[in-house]
This record gives C-alpha cells, sequence and structure tokens, in this order.
C-alpha cells in the first residue's frame, strides 16, 4: 500500500511516517503554514519554492482539489508533512483528490507525524533544511541531506518568474501596470483586474527601460522566494522606478526590494510568518488586521534612523516586526503580507484601491 517514509532533520531529528504523493526523495528547507484551509493555494504559491511544508492543520486533504484554486501554474513546494492525511474528500465542485494531485505534480509527502511536536521543535530550533524519501533508508538520508542548498543567500526569483512576458485584465481598461514578476500569484492578477487595470507582467530580470517603453501608469513588484539581498537585478530596477519618480506597490518580497533600493536592509529570520492568522496594526489609521502571511526574510529596523524619508506603516502585533512602508517623498509604498489571499482573510484589501488612487 502507501509504505513508509523518512523525515530528517539538519539537526539529527529523524522521523518515521507513511508515505503519500508521489515516492521518492526530496529536500528544502522546513517551515510551517498554521492555515486551516487553503492547502492547494500554498503548494502552488511560488514564494514557497525550494520549501518543504508542514500543515499544521490535523486534518488535509479532506475537501480535494480544484483547478480554479491554483495560484500558479505548477507546485513549487519540495514536499509535505501531515499529521492525518485523507484520500477521501467530501466538496462536491472537487474532481480529484489531494492524493492524485500529488502524484500528478510529482510532490513527495509523509503523513500520520506528530506535527504539532515538530512544529514546536522548528520554533526552538529555527528554520533549517530537511529531506523527505519514500525509497532510502534513513542511513542514507544523511548524504543526500548534504545536497540541499541553504535558503540564505539563494536566488529563486529567475527560477520561478515566468519567461515572456504577457497580458491580464481588458486591453481598453483605463489604468496600466507593469508587473515585475519575481514570483507572481494569480490571484493577484485578478485584485488588479478586477479595479480596471491592464496589466503586464514581466519576467523577473526585465529592465525599467524595458517596462517603461509599455508607458504603464504604475509598477507592480510580488512577491516570491529566495533571499532578497542576492537581488541585485531587482533592486536595481526598483531604484530606476523610484528615481522616475513613478507609482509602485510592492507585496512580500516586493516589500523587501523596495526596502533594499530605499537603503535598508533584509535578514534572515528565525522561523518565519506562514499563516492565515496573523495580526497587524496599521500605524496610519491605527486599525487592526488579521494578514495571510508567507515569509522568511524581513526588513530590519536598523538604519530607520538615517532614512527619515522612509515611514514604517504597518507592524507584527506578535513580533514587531516591519509589516509595511512608504517613501514620503516618492509615490510608493509596500506591505510584507499578502491583501490579495485567497481563501482569506480580506482585510487587506484596500490596498490594492490605495495603490490605485495614487495613480490616478
Amino acid at each position: 500500500m502507501n509504505g513508509k517514509a523518512y523525515l530528517l532533520l539538519a539537526d539529527g531529528l529523524l522521523v518515521e511516517g507513511r508515505a503519500i504523493g508521489k515516492r521518492g526523495t526530496s529536500g528544502g528547507e522546513i517551515c510551517f503554514n498554521t492555515g486551516m484551509t487553503g492547502y492547494q493555494e500554498i503548494y502552488t504559491d511560488p514564494s514557497y519554492h525550494g520549501q518543504i511544508i508542514v500543515n499544521t492543520t490535523a486534518h488535509i486533504g479532506n475537501y480535494g482539489t480544484v483547478e480554479g484554486e491554483n495560484e500558479s501554474s505548477s507546485t513549487h513546494i519540495q514536499g509535505i508533512v501531515i499529521n492525518e492525511f485523507s484520500d477521501d474528500f467530501s466538496r462536491k465542485t472537487a474532481k480529484h483528490s489531494l492524493q492524485e494531485y500529488l502524484e500528478k505534480n510529482n510532490v513527495v509527502g509523509i503523513a500520520d507525524v506528530d506535527t504539532r511536536k515538530l512544529v514546536r521543535h522548528i520554533r526552538s530550533k529555527g528554520a533549517m533544511n530537511a529531506i523527505i524519501s519514500s525509497e532510502l533508508s534513513p542511513e542514507q538520508l544523511q548524504q543526500e541531506l548534504a545536497k540541499v542548498p541553504s535558503m540564505d543567500g539563494l536566488e529563486l526569483s529567475s527560477v520561478v518568474s515566468t519567461n515572456q512576458p504577457y497580458f491580464v485584465g481588458e486591453p481598453n481598461a483605463s489604468i496600466k501596470i507593469a508587473a515585475l514578476d519575481v514570483g507572481i500569484k494569480k490571484n493577484i492578477h485578478f485584485n488588479l483586474a478586477e479595479r480596471g487595470c491592464y496589466i503586464q507582467v514581466f519576467p523577473a530580470k526585465t529592465s525599467y527601460q524595458q517596462m517603461a517603453a509599455w508607458n504603464p501608469d504604475g509598477y507592480f513588484i510580488s512577491n516570491g522566494p529566495g533571499d532578497p539581498s542576492v537581488m541585485d537585478y531587482a533592486v536595481k530596477t526598483v531604484k530606476e522606478i523610484l528615481n522616475a519618480d513613478k507609482p509602485i506597490f510592492g507585496i512580500c518580497l516586493g516589500h523587501q526590494l523596495l526596502a533594499l533600493a530605499a537603503g535598508l536592509s533584509t535578514f534572515k529570520m528565525h522561523h518565519g510568518h506562514r499563516g492565515l492568522n496573523h495580526p497587524v496594526k496599521n500605524l496610519v489609521s491605527g486599525l487592526g488586521e488579521m494578514t495571510s502571511q508567507n515569509h522568511g526574510f524581513a526588513v530590519k529596523n536598523e538604519g530607520l534612523d538615517q532614512h527619515p524619508e522612509i515611514e514604517v506603516t504597518h507592524i507584527h502585533l506578535n513580533d514587531g516586526t516591519i509589516m509595511g512602508i512608504r517613501l514620503k517623498n516618492k509615490k510608493a509604498f509596500s506591505v510584507q503580507y499578502h491583501p490579495e489571499a485567497s481563501p482569506g482573510p480580506h482585510d487587506s484589501r484596500y490596498l490594492f484601491d490605495q495603490f490605485l488612487s495614487m495613480i490616478r
């Protein structure tokens, strides 16, 4: 039947469970997501490229999969770790089980794992590399794990980005947006298009001059995977957009790239923020927002006093990390979290309206 699978962490922790998904071996940085729904959206989010996901929700697979809920054209995760995996599903609109979905997309997984215990371990020890296998012995895993690259210093956006520019929305829309794809999600397309935008999505290494030739009204910098500090090509592009004084909005990795372009620095977090229930305070309005987050890097507070033109607009209420900035002398702002989040929460959708108001 399913057979055994093993999970080995870089600190030596070995976990035995049941093999799910594709039979094979796969390694990456292990992290956890606390969202109670939206597993398909997680697995297809390009920001998770190169990572093994621990779903903290006990039951995964019970509502099947639906093609329209993919956030990109393929899965991006390196593997999944689950407590109770369901081959059966009850949602009438679902056409396939999660097992069929994982097999089709070549995702290796392990189930029947005490994920609460594992998450406590990661919270204590921090994010680290790990490997899942349903074909190798525990003794063989250590050698394979040593081959997995560290996420620190890893550039992945050019790997997941589109190879060719493409268009989204109605060509006769009143506003044109140039989107730099460093790992963009489909729901970002939807949120801009439904607000009357015509979007041209450009590959990660597109220059400002190439995007500017289309004469867009504003620029969007997307979410994406990897370490922002090694993305000199994208930081250069964002700097040039700022120098041209064009409206710019960044999400997640786009937020980090805007911060780097403005003179701040980023750092790798101990274990990151990933889930649908992260509390954020908007320092401008004074209001709180429940947000969806997925990031292992963040913007440093150090250096803010040297840049009075940068205003922190949002903070994380759990740890005080920077969740949003704006440039007082430019038409530019960004947030670390995901206002386009699907299935939710939707507290932060106003940021897309704020972007269009800035353009108008």
